[in-house]
């Protein structure tokens, strides 16, 4: 996993902390950070989340590395 791939993870982890406690708390903790919905920063930090998402769904398509050692062939040991 390259290093962009790791920082989009932790952006889509955070942002789906942060969709978590919208729904069950109606408590939006970007904005209580940066100063509401609407401030500069806070519509950056939703910008770099939702980005990070669209690079997270490269994930969902790629083998992962157990699956692709298991379908080569072993070498046969005597």
């Amino acid at each position: 996993m390259s290093t962009i791939q790791r920082i989009a993870l932790v952006l889509t982890i955070i942002g789906a902390i942060n969709w978590g406690l919208v729904g069950f708390f109606q408590f939006d903790l970007v904005a209580a950070i940066f100063g509401g919905q609407n401030s500069a920063l806070a519509r950056i930090i939703y910008g770099l989340v939702g980005i990070a998402g669209l690079i997270n769904l490269g994930l969902l398509f790629k083998p992962s590395e157990e699956t692709s050692r298991a379908s080569e062939p072993r070498p046969e040991t005597r």
